[in-house]
Protein backbone atom coordinates (compact mmCIF):
# COMPACT_ATOMS: atom_id res chain seq x y z
CA UNK A 1 0.00 0.00 0.00
CA UNK A 2 0.96 3.50 -0.78
CA UNK A 3 -0.80 6.21 0.48
CA UNK A 4 0.85 9.19 0.50
CA UNK A 5 4.16 10.46 -0.92
CA UNK A 6 6.58 13.56 -1.32
CA UNK A 7 7.26 15.25 -4.23
CA UNK A 8 9.48 18.38 -3.84
CA UNK A 9 11.88 17.92 -7.09
CA UNK A 10 11.84 21.12 -9.63
CA UNK A 11 9.91 20.46 -13.16
CA UNK A 12 13.13 21.27 -14.50
CA UNK A 13 15.20 18.33 -12.67
CA UNK A 14 12.90 15.74 -13.55
CA UNK A 15 12.54 17.06 -17.24
CA UNK A 16 16.53 16.44 -17.49
CA UNK A 17 16.45 13.33 -15.35
CA UNK A 18 14.22 11.96 -17.74
CA UNK A 19 14.85 13.90 -21.02
CA UNK A 20 11.44 14.77 -21.16
CA UNK A 21 9.00 17.18 -22.83
CA UNK A 22 7.28 19.10 -19.82
CA UNK A 23 3.52 20.31 -20.24
CA UNK A 24 2.58 23.41 -19.55
CA UNK A 25 -0.28 22.70 -16.46
CA UNK A 26 2.19 20.56 -14.17
CA UNK A 27 1.29 20.79 -10.28
CA UNK A 28 3.13 23.17 -7.68
CA UNK A 29 5.76 21.71 -6.31
CA UNK A 30 7.28 20.83 -3.15
CA UNK A 31 4.07 19.14 -1.89
CA UNK A 32 5.24 17.27 1.91
CA UNK A 33 1.84 15.44 1.90
CA UNK A 34 0.78 14.65 -1.30
CA UNK A 35 -2.94 12.62 -0.90
CA UNK A 36 -4.77 10.42 -3.23
CA UNK A 37 -7.12 12.72 -5.85
CA UNK A 38 -4.41 15.76 -6.39
CA UNK A 39 -3.35 15.86 -9.92
CA UNK A 40 0.95 14.38 -9.74
CA UNK A 41 3.86 14.76 -12.17
CA UNK A 42 4.12 11.76 -14.17
CA UNK A 43 6.74 10.56 -17.14
CA UNK A 44 4.80 8.60 -19.77
CA UNK A 45 6.42 7.72 -23.09
CA UNK A 46 4.70 8.27 -26.44
CA UNK A 47 6.47 6.32 -29.74
CA UNK A 48 9.84 7.16 -27.69
CA UNK A 49 9.28 10.61 -26.75
CA UNK A 50 8.99 11.30 -23.02
CA UNK A 51 6.53 13.40 -21.46
CA UNK A 52 6.31 14.97 -18.06
CA UNK A 53 2.46 15.15 -17.25
CA UNK A 54 0.37 15.59 -15.28
CA UNK A 55 -2.19 12.86 -13.56
CA UNK A 56 -5.01 12.37 -10.97
CA UNK A 57 -3.72 10.24 -8.45
CA UNK A 58 -6.30 7.49 -8.51
CA UNK A 59 -7.45 5.17 -11.70
CA UNK A 60 -10.51 5.49 -12.33
CA UNK A 61 -11.69 2.30 -14.98
CA UNK A 62 -13.77 3.44 -18.20
CA UNK A 63 -16.92 2.07 -16.90
CA UNK A 64 -17.22 4.64 -13.67
CA UNK A 65 -20.11 6.94 -14.17
CA UNK A 66 -18.07 8.97 -12.75
CA UNK A 67 -14.76 9.99 -10.96
CA UNK A 68 -16.21 8.29 -7.35
CA UNK A 69 -18.18 6.14 -8.86
CA UNK A 70 -16.65 3.34 -7.24
CA UNK A 71 -13.19 1.96 -4.90
CA UNK A 72 -10.26 4.73 -4.90
CA UNK A 73 -7.84 2.38 -7.03
CA UNK A 74 -4.57 4.37 -5.94
CA UNK A 75 -2.31 0.83 -6.42
CA UNK A 76 -2.26 -1.48 -8.44
CA UNK A 77 -1.09 -5.39 -7.10
CA UNK A 78 1.47 -6.44 -9.33
CA UNK A 79 0.84 -10.40 -8.40
CA UNK A 80 -3.12 -9.59 -10.38
CA UNK A 81 -2.32 -6.14 -12.40
CA UNK A 82 -2.61 -8.19 -15.86
CA UNK A 83 -6.02 -10.25 -15.09
CA UNK A 84 -7.69 -7.37 -13.20
CA UNK A 85 -10.22 -5.69 -15.43
CA UNK A 86 -9.51 -2.47 -14.07
CA UNK A 87 -6.04 -2.46 -14.93
CA UNK A 88 -5.37 -5.10 -17.59
CA UNK A 89 -5.19 -2.96 -20.54
CA UNK A 90 -3.46 0.06 -18.62
CA UNK A 91 -0.69 -2.95 -17.64
CA UNK A 92 0.06 -3.53 -21.47
CA UNK A 93 -0.49 -0.28 -23.13
CA UNK A 94 -0.12 2.36 -20.80
CA UNK A 95 3.05 2.32 -17.69
CA UNK A 96 4.34 5.42 -16.21
CA UNK A 97 6.92 6.62 -13.98
CA UNK A 98 6.38 8.30 -11.10
CA UNK A 99 8.93 10.43 -9.03
CA UNK A 100 9.66 11.42 -5.59
CA UNK A 101 11.69 11.80 -2.86
CA UNK A 102 9.85 9.09 -0.70
CA UNK A 103 6.57 8.26 0.36
CA UNK A 104 4.66 7.42 4.01
CA UNK A 105 3.75 4.00 5.41
CA UNK A 106 1.73 3.83 9.10
CA UNK A 107 2.99 0.81 11.08
CA UNK A 108 -0.15 -0.65 12.61
CA UNK A 109 0.24 -2.62 16.11
CA UNK A 110 -3.48 -4.30 16.88
CA UNK A 111 -5.64 -1.26 18.06
CA UNK A 112 -2.54 0.99 19.02
CA UNK A 113 -2.74 4.68 17.17
CA UNK A 114 -0.71 4.16 13.86
CA UNK A 115 2.55 5.26 13.23
CA UNK A 116 3.77 7.22 9.95
CA UNK A 117 7.30 6.74 8.68
CA UNK A 118 9.11 7.79 5.54
CA UNK A 119 10.70 5.87 3.05
CA UNK A 120 13.42 7.22 0.74
CA UNK A 121 16.24 5.97 -1.27
CA UNK A 122 19.58 4.98 1.00
CA UNK A 123 21.67 7.01 -1.61
CA UNK A 124 19.48 9.98 -1.45
CA UNK A 125 18.49 10.25 -5.01
CA UNK A 126 14.82 10.50 -6.43
CA UNK A 127 12.66 7.40 -5.68
CA UNK A 128 11.39 6.24 -9.03
CA UNK A 129 8.09 4.38 -8.81
CA UNK A 130 6.43 2.21 -11.59
CA UNK A 131 2.59 3.35 -12.64
CA UNK A 132 0.15 2.81 -14.87
CA UNK A 133 -2.36 5.06 -16.25
CA UNK A 134 -5.04 5.61 -18.63
CA UNK A 135 -7.76 8.51 -19.65
CA UNK A 136 -11.01 8.64 -18.20
CA UNK A 137 -13.78 10.15 -20.28
CA UNK A 138 -17.37 11.24 -19.59
CA UNK A 139 -19.68 13.55 -21.15
CA UNK A 140 -16.88 15.26 -22.83
CA UNK A 141 -15.07 15.56 -19.39
CA UNK A 142 -11.34 13.71 -19.79
CA UNK A 143 -9.23 13.16 -17.07
CA UNK A 144 -5.74 11.27 -16.96
CA UNK A 145 -5.59 9.18 -14.13
CA UNK A 146 -3.03 6.76 -12.74
CA UNK A 147 -2.39 4.18 -9.83
CA UNK A 148 1.58 3.17 -8.46
CA UNK A 149 2.10 -0.53 -9.03
CA UNK A 150 3.60 -2.23 -5.63
CA UNK A 151 4.22 -5.90 -4.46
CA UNK A 152 5.45 -7.76 -1.24
CA UNK A 153 7.36 -6.10 1.10
CA UNK A 154 11.06 -7.26 1.37
CA UNK A 155 11.96 -8.02 4.65
CA UNK A 156 13.77 -4.80 5.17
CA UNK A 157 10.37 -2.78 4.68
CA UNK A 158 8.36 -5.68 6.11
CA UNK A 159 8.22 -4.66 9.87
CA UNK A 160 6.24 -1.51 8.82
CA UNK A 161 4.13 -2.56 6.23
CA UNK A 162 3.49 -6.00 3.86
CA UNK A 163 3.58 -4.31 0.65
CA UNK A 164 5.83 -2.02 -1.24
CA UNK A 165 5.49 0.03 -4.55
CA UNK A 166 7.97 -1.42 -7.04
CA UNK A 167 10.81 1.27 -7.42
CA UNK A 168 12.61 0.87 -10.67
CA UNK A 169 16.19 2.42 -11.41
CA UNK A 170 17.26 3.95 -14.32
CA UNK A 171 18.16 0.92 -16.24
CA UNK A 172 14.64 -0.48 -16.23
CA UNK A 173 12.72 2.78 -17.11
CA UNK A 174 13.04 2.12 -20.46
CA UNK A 175 11.67 -1.41 -20.28
CA UNK A 176 8.83 -0.07 -18.11
CA UNK A 177 8.05 2.55 -20.39
CA UNK A 178 7.59 0.19 -23.29
CA UNK A 179 10.70 2.06 -24.94
CA UNK A 180 12.44 -1.54 -24.82
CA UNK A 181 10.10 -4.67 -25.64
CA UNK A 182 8.29 -6.39 -23.68
CA UNK A 183 9.34 -8.11 -20.54
CA UNK A 184 8.37 -5.39 -17.77
CA UNK A 185 6.50 -7.84 -15.77
CA UNK A 186 10.40 -9.19 -14.43
CA UNK A 187 11.00 -5.92 -13.30
CA UNK A 188 7.54 -6.49 -10.97
CA UNK A 189 9.85 -6.62 -7.47
CA UNK A 190 10.60 -5.53 -4.50
CA UNK A 191 13.68 -3.51 -4.33
CA UNK A 192 16.56 -4.80 -2.40
CA UNK A 193 17.61 -5.07 0.77
CA UNK A 194 19.77 -2.42 1.24
CA UNK A 195 18.04 0.52 -0.94
CA UNK A 196 16.07 2.34 0.77
CA UNK A 197 16.68 4.09 4.37
CA UNK A 198 13.02 4.22 6.88
CA UNK A 199 12.44 6.76 9.60
CA UNK A 200 9.70 7.54 12.03
CA UNK A 201 8.10 11.04 11.53
CA UNK A 202 5.13 13.03 13.48
CA UNK A 203 1.76 11.87 13.63
CA UNK A 204 0.81 15.55 11.99
CA UNK A 205 0.88 13.98 8.68
CA UNK A 206 -1.81 12.03 9.62
CA UNK A 207 -3.80 14.91 8.56
CA UNK A 208 -4.30 15.74 4.54
CA UNK A 209 -4.20 19.16 5.52
CA UNK A 210 -1.07 18.97 7.07
CA UNK A 211 2.32 20.69 4.75
CA UNK A 212 5.50 21.54 5.01
CA UNK A 213 8.98 20.04 5.09
CA UNK A 214 9.01 19.54 8.89
CA UNK A 215 6.66 16.84 8.10
CA UNK A 216 10.03 14.43 7.10
CA UNK A 217 11.39 15.66 10.45
CA UNK A 218 13.02 12.34 11.99
CA UNK A 219 11.30 11.78 15.64
CA UNK A 220 12.76 9.30 18.18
Amino acid sequence: MCGRMAITLPHEAVVEMFGAVPANDLPETPNYNVCPTVNVPVVTSDDGVRRLRPMRWGFIPHWYKKPNGGPLLINARAETIAEKPAFRAACRERRCLLPVIGFYEWYRDGDAKPLPWFIQRQDGEPLVMAGIWQDWEQDGIVISTCAIVTTGANEAMAPIHHRIPVILTAKDWPLWLGEAGKGASKIMKSAPEDALLFHRVGTEVNSNRAAGATLLDPIA
